[in-house]
């Protein structure tokens, strides 16, 4: 067998084939199931959202009542997984906690493996897109030497999780923003993090495993990494004096500036202007603060000198932003963009068991060949 022409990263090679989302990034579209993410942010929630993407159509009302009724109430962990999340140094990041915890309730939780069963699918789904949020609640109350916060079943999926980072019920305005933000964050085509759990599904792993594996991915500063960076560059800069300094700085230097330029995107980040309007109402209605004004100021300078280059604000800009606002601290950014993502993922794990094939990549080999092996008392 020949081997093709090799693609560091592999970008540009197909590694399957899905009608989950689409992309065109010269354009700026994104499409879940081929709806445009804007239509599902302003009309839809990230509860429905996740049921389209998984099961490939918008639900009925009564698929989507048990659907909700079903994530609303499984919301609760074990008191053992408390347990161990208190054995959990409390310096660790909380992806890496929650790596932890995806894989052990695989333990906790067990699914009978039948993978062609759609209960299978239907409870997996249930189980992580509940237990997740929780999860990285838990972790951070603990951390602080506090008591985990139990979910209110009353509360709405994004109400949820915020009362539980601080046991204060957030405000209609506060939990709506959060809900959208889930909704953005939800699916993305075969960004690393599932391609990495199609690779892990496609070895008929339990979908804890697959999502662990995606979680891990998720963490670096390059994928889900980056909110966390833009928030840590806004407190560099410090100023809107410094603001073009840095970037000076920054652009004489050839260095990245984080929350800017796209893989795919060639044109400004569809989820962008989103999020932007939801910052400029949330911070609107709650006060402006001085990261908010030096993201603005950010945003204008960086725009006239990298927009002739395709390089545009993307998610992320906005994200961490939006994030601190509600009162999220900053190295929970990607433990949220992981409880958003848990639908994209399962999503791609459902169809890779619809029509399974392990995943075999080959590789351009570069070493040498016939070297004599020499006894260790002669090297």
């Amino acid at each position: 067998m020949s081997v093709g022409e090799y693609k560091p990263g592999l970008e540009g090679v197909p590694a399957t084939q899905s009608n989950i989302s689409y992309v065109d990034g010269l354009t700026g579209l994104l499409e879940y199931r081929g709806i445009r993410i804007e239509d599902l942010c302003k009309y839809s929630n990230f509860l429905e959202t996740s049921f389209l993407l998984i099961f490939g159509e918008l639900p009925t009302m009564t698929e989507f009542d048990s659907f909700r009724h079903e994530i609303l109430h499984r919301r609760r962990i074990k008191y053992r997984i408390r347990d161990m999340i208190k054995c959990f140094p409390d310096q660790a990041h909380p992806m890496d906690a929650l790596q932890a915890c995806a894989v052990a309730m695989g333990m906790f939780y067990p699914l009978k493996r039948d993978l062609h069963s759609a209960d299978y699918i239907y409870n997996a789904a249930i189980r992580l897109i509940a237990k997740i949020p929780t999860l990285v609640a838990a972790f951070h109350m603990m951390r602080q030497g506090n008591d985990p916060v139990p979910p209110r079943d009353e509360l709405s999926y994004a109400a949820n999780f915020l009362y539980m980072l601080n046991e204060v019920e957030p405000e209609p305005l506060a939990a709506h923003t959060f809900d959208v933000c889930l909704t953005l964050h939800a699916e993305h085509t075969v960004n690393a993090s599932t391609f990495c759990a199609l690779v892990t599904a496609s070895t008929l792993n339990d979908p804890y495993v697959v999502l662990a594996s995606a979680i891990g991915t998720l963490g670096g500063p390059l994928h889900g990494g980056a909110n966390e960076e833009v928030m840590r560059m806004l407190e560099e800069i410090g100023s809107i004096e410094n603001v073009k300094p840095y970037l000076d700085r920054k652009m004489a230097n050839k260095e990245k500036i984080m929350g800017f330029g796209h893989r795919i995107y060639k044109v400004k980040d569809p989820r962008a202007p989103v999020l932007e309007e939801l910052a400029d109402k949330l911070f609107d209605r709650f006060g402006h603060d001085r990261y908010y004004d030096i993201a603005k100021e950010v945003e204008r300078v960086a725009t006239e000198r990298l927009a002739e280059k395709g390089i545009y604000p993307n998610v992320d800009f906005y994200s961490g932003l939006v994030y601190k606002k509600l009162g999220i601290p900053t190295d929970l950014f990607t433990a949220i963009f992981a409880i958003a993502r848990v639908p994209g993922w399962l999503a791609h794990w459902k169809e890779q068991l619809a029509d399974n094939r392990l995943f075999r990549p080959t590789q351009v080999y570069t070493g040498l060949h016939g070297i004599t092996y020499k006894s260790i008392s002669d090297r």
